[in-house]
């Protein structure tokens, strides 16, 4: 019951500081205040406002709000999220486009489940939604899964991944964003020998550890640092009586928050520090780049904690993606087993996650794909999350992955083109 009850404190803790935002802002705002003009009084107004504002972000699931797309004719087209595969764990969403009737390529996009819902995708999402005909993994928190759907860990994320996938077809492209990419990777080599008629026409990894040991970070030496006791220990909680997920073991999203915070504690100090004057001095808005970015990041979902436990001690500790030693259900998958796949990997310079040379790794496991269908990209000055969203993405690596799915398209749909002349056969040495 300890952990149940630290679970439940961390909760009473975020929803003290929520209440006590909100009744300051609810008390600087009386408007007996107004009679006495005071900068302080505006000050503390500010302070509530932002604060109330910040916890209550944590536990809501942001919407996708994707905004309508300029159609064949000129004319806005609503976008709709539907369910395509509804799951206990997650669901494969299917972004519709109203009123479209040419077919475009057809993407899986794999979000991370990793702290934060597949929202934080969502300039990813937009940015390809006029060029593609979209698919995302919607991974759901762990705090409203009953007990009763039992467990999750990477093998049974891996084979989510193969239903997604046999399920889209053959002529599907697949981008992995970040920590899916070893599983995804797996899923593909997995497919490759089970399935290989329903295998991707190109697979995309951006960001991801598949050699976590190729370039050490902070991540990688804080896994290594622990012992997996050490971090049962530590790091897993039971959910609290508030949720329907009760008594469920995971990594709470909370926890996870404060890690990334302390990672960056003083920018973060910082932003707030500044967003308080900002709404004190009424420059601040509903929309703006502050509100923006932190009702994103500060909104975590729990990991259930096989699959946070199963991802430090496969992945990281033991490298088995990396060695090409990983098993689903008791099966080795071969990574070597892809043959036809085109893969191409992305990497920041500056990505301080997942550094250059962890990702790129997944070309050389590929000892069965020729060179010419395999590429890398690696994004000068680019960090962690500038290598799918922001400039990076839409100006430099957007163009680059959609020429390389465009290259590798069916021949059928006519889209099939040689590779562009930014792409060459990738190795270690040229992504350096």
């Amino acid at each position: 019951m300890r952990y149940m009850a630290t679970y439940d404190l961390m909760e009473t803790i975020r929803n003290t500081n929520q209440w006590l935002g909100a009744s300051t802002l609810a008390m600087a705002s009386y408007p007996a205040m107004a009679m006495f003009p005071n900068p302080a009084l505006q000050w503390v107004s500010a302070w509530g406002e932002v604060t109330e504002r910040a916890f209550s972000r944590m536990v809501v699931k942001p919407d996708w709000n994707i905004p309508p797309i300029v159609g064949d004719n000129g004319t806005d087209c609503i976008v709709y999220e539907e369910i395509e595969i509804k799951g206990e764990f997650g669901d494969l969403l299917h972004f519709r486009v109203q009123g479209r009737t040419e077919k475009r390529r057809t993407v899986l996009l794999v979000a991370p489940m990793s702290g934060h819902y597949a929202t934080l995708l969502r300039s990813t999402v937009i940015s390809l939604l006029p060029d593609c005909d979209l698919y995302i993994t919607d991974w759901h928190n762990a705090r409203d899964i009953p007990v009763s759907a039992g467990k999750f860990d990477i093998e049974d994320y891996t084979l989510h991944l193969v239903d997604y996938m046999r399920h889209l077809g053959p002529d599907t492209h697949v981008i992995a964003v970040c920590q899916p990419a070893p599983l995804t990777l797996a899923a593909t080599a997995y497919l490759a020998e089970e399935d290989p008629s329903a295998q991707p026409r190109s697979l995309t990894l951006i960001g991801g550890p598949i050699d976590p040991n190729a370039a050490p970070t902070e991540v990688t030496d804080f896994g290594h640092s622990v012992t997996m006791g050490q971090l049962e220990e530590l790091m897993i909680q039971q959910v609290g009586f508030k949720y329907a997920g009760v008594g469920r073991k995971v990594y709470p999203g909370l926890l996870q928050l404060s890690s990334f915070i302390s990672m960056n504690a003083e920018t973060h100090q910082k932003a707030f520090i500044d967003q308080i004057q900002a709404v004190a001095q009424g420059q601040a808005h509903e929309h703006d780049k502050h509100n923006k970015f932190y009702d994103e990041y500060l909104a975590v979902m729990d990991m259930p904690a096989e699959f946070y436990l199963s991802t430090v001690d496969r992945i990281f500790k033991k490298g088995e993606i990396a060695a090409n030693e990983f098993t689903v259900a008791g099966k080795k998958v071969d990574m070597g087993k892809i043959t036809t796949v085109a893969v191409k990997t992305v990497e920041g310079s500056k990505d301080d996650i997942s550094a250059p040379g962890q990702c790129i790794a997944a070309l050389d496991l590929c000892t069965g794909l020729p060179d010419s269908k395999k590429a890398n990209h690696l994004e000068d000055g680019a960090g962690h999350y500038g290598i799918f969203a922001g400039k990076s993405w839409r100006d430099n690596i957007r163009p680059l992955v959609l020429d390389f799915i465009d290259a590798n398209e069916a021949p059928s749909k006519g889209k099939a083109k040689a590779a562009p002349k930014t792409e060459k056969a990738a190795n270690k040495n040229n992504a350096a």
